[in-house]
């Protein structure tokens, strides 16, 4: 019998496996009017997920978004089962049992022996193979992948996965569908963690193993990526979130296909797995919770003392900073507001004030929007002294570089520091790339030396990274963490090595996108929407890019494959053509996109 016109295509769902995601699937569902058949073996598990669609819909009546009628609808819709005999007039089942084929293939296979011919199927998986499940399934043109995030009622996106069996029409129904919930569907082939896991997974996977080589702390690779890149969580918080067995299996899955390096498990990920520390719902992974399926987490052994101090740092009230572009002017800035005496020295007097002219501007706006008084930028404008050569630090006790990205001209000027500066002054490098010891060595006190990097925009970014040489003093390191602190930045502690903690994160995660445009698996607009979408961050990899900058994110690349010469790290092709051919971002009105031209 045909439904009324007015029935959706899709009204009757089932959904196989009743765990976090199940039940947040199922919510979505209902609330939306269809009617769902929660389906899984444990009485436990279905009755779980009952009760958190009953004290979902009740905190949506307290807050006046359903009405208790609305609310006995929704969960008259919501029945459960734990017999698959129960999807028999389901138009839609989907399954969101564990990541294991054999246990997919087996629900799959009874689903085949219980369903309507014309009922479609679709695995939540995002590591397995889509094709391999619907070439075993008896009607593998209805079989396709629906990946929803988590949490699902919150999470937007929505990745429709087709393969090169399934029919066209079964993808366009469960397209609608999504959209119908409220969703943005994203259509992707079918290769392992498709688009938003696909290039999560292996920045997740690099930041685990940049933990286990003990090269930065789990708070300061958390801390780095959220307040670097604006992430609403570190990935190592993250993969207790997702759980670090999940995480395993997506990247063994993701290795086999690809065969990249960068996808290989980092081993504390198999160690952590085997020992059952699978993060939060576990209570313990890498970092350690109130309780199993608690997301409070508590003191453990690593732990950083409160208050610990790193030992007396030398004293600073005036400081120096180099240069006269954006970088330069916002850090001199952000020093001045903090109430140091500030010394703006650039290559001439006429560059040196038109840096103090630029960060009056930059004040000014702070003025507009109410975040300062304009008695406090007087104040701040006031203890900046622009100078035309670096004599004029000749009594700061921190120097600060923010010079061009390059090697030769951050010794030059380093060099010209040592002759100038006084004894015992502190010399700070913002380099993003470069190796801090390279500049350190051509003066004649490399123990004053350390790497101070600011991310721009410096007065809004709260991230510095402080990186040490193997010859930095332990109480210049004191000091600048306590400058950090004195000019309310949030200081991270990493080694001298390519990338410091982001960029050593963030790039390759760049690169990846790109070879996926590459390899015509996705398309700019679709990767950007899924990792805004599905990963919570805050621009795509390819908006990203072009305001970064092409020519800058090439030059990183380029650093960062140089020194860990890893296959992978391989700067992509398309990247390289694209920066020969002057295509560099906004900067040049074409990129990744066109740009209007100011």
């Amino acid at each position: 019998m045909d439904r009324p016109s007015s029935q959706p295509a899709l009204q009757t769902i089932a959904v196989v496996g009743l765990g976090t995601m199940g039940t947040g699937i199922a919510e979505v569902l209902v609330r939306a009017g269809r009617e769902v058949i929660g389906i899984d073996i444990s009485e436990t598990a279905a009755r779980r997920a009952s009760d958190s669609l009953a004290a979902a819909t009740a905190r949506s009546v307290a807050k006046d978004r359903l009405t208790e009628q609305e609310r006995s609808d929704v969960l008259a819709r919501f029945r459960t089962y734990s017999d698959l005999a129960a999807a028999a007039d389901a138009d839609l089942v989907i399954e969101v049992v564990p990541e294991n084929y054999e246990l997919k293939q087996q629900v799959f296979r009874e689903l085949d022996a219980v369903v309507r011919p014309d009922a479609i199927l679709a695995t939540g998986t995002n590591a397995l193979s889509v094709t391999r499940m619907a070439a075993e399934s008896q009607r593998p043109e209805r079989v396709l992948g629906l990946h929803f995030f988590n949490p699902a009622p919150a999470m937007k996106l929505v990745e429709v996965v087709s393969c090169v069996l399934t029919a066209p029409p079964a993808v366009e129904a469960v397209t609608e569908l999504a959209r119908e919930l409220g969703k943005e569907p994203v259509s992707v082939g079918d290769r392992p963690g498709f688009v938003a896991d696909g290039l999560l997974f292996g920045y997740l996977n690099q930041a685990a193993a940049m933990y286990e080589s003990k090269y930065a702390s789990r708070e300061d690779i958390d801390a780095a990526m959220r307040l670097g890149c604006g992430l609403p969580m570190g990935p190592l918080a993250l993969l207790d979130l997702i759980g670090v067995d999940t995480a395993r299996t997506v990247l063994e899955a993701m290795y086999a296909s690809s065969g990249d390096r960068l996808h290989a498990p980092a081993p504390i990920l198999g160690q952590l797995a085997e020992a059952g520390l699978t993060g939060q719902k576990a209570g313990r992974g890498f970092y350690t919770y109130e309780a199993p399926g608690s997301s409070a987490v508590v003191r453990d052994a690593q732990t950083p003392a409160d208050g610990a101090r790193l030992g007396e740092g030398r004293p600073v009230t005036s400081v120096g900073v180099a240069g006269s572009g954006t970088m330069a002017s916002g850090i001199a800035q952000v020093f001045a507001q903090a109430g140091f005496q500030v010394v703006l020295a650039a290559r001439s007097q006429e560059k040196a004030d038109a840096a103090k002219a630029a960060i009056g501007k930059s004040l000014g706006r702070a003025v507009a929007k109410g975040r300062l008084t304009e008695d406090g930028a007087a104040q701040t404008l006031a203890l900046i002294t622009p100078a035309g050569s670096l004599d004029a630090f000749a009594e700061v006790d921190l120097a600060v570089e923010a010079v061009a990205e390059d090697l030769a001209v951050k010794q030059e000027l380093f060099a010209a520091l040592d002759k100038v500066c006084k004894p015992g002054a502190v010399l700070a490098t913002t380099t993003s790339s470069l190796p801090v010891i390279a500049v350190a060595r051509v003066t004649s006190r490399p123990q004053d030396v350390i790497g101070m990097h600011f991310f721009n925009p410096a007065p809004a970014m709260k991230l510095v990274e402080v990186v040490r040489t193997v010859l930095t003093a332990d109480d210049v390191h004191a000091t600048v963490r306590e400058v950090c602190t004195k000019v309310r930045k949030h200081p991270v502690d990493c080694g001298d090595r390519a990338g410091f903690i982001v960029n050593a994160l963030l790039f390759p995660y760049l690169n990846n996108a790109i070879k996926m445009v590459e390899q015509h698996y996705a398309g700019i607009d679709q990767i950007d929407a899924a990792m805004k979408l599905g990963g919570g961050y805050p621009m795509g990899p390819f908006e990203l890019l072009d305001v970064v900058g092409l020519d800058v994110s090439l030059a990183i690349e380029k650093v960062l494959h140089k020194e860990f010469r890893d296959p992978g790290l391989a700067p992509s092709p398309l990247l390289e053509h694209l920066v020969a051919a002057g295509c560099l971002g906004r900067k040049t009105g074409r990129g990744f996109r066109e740009y209007a031209r100011r």
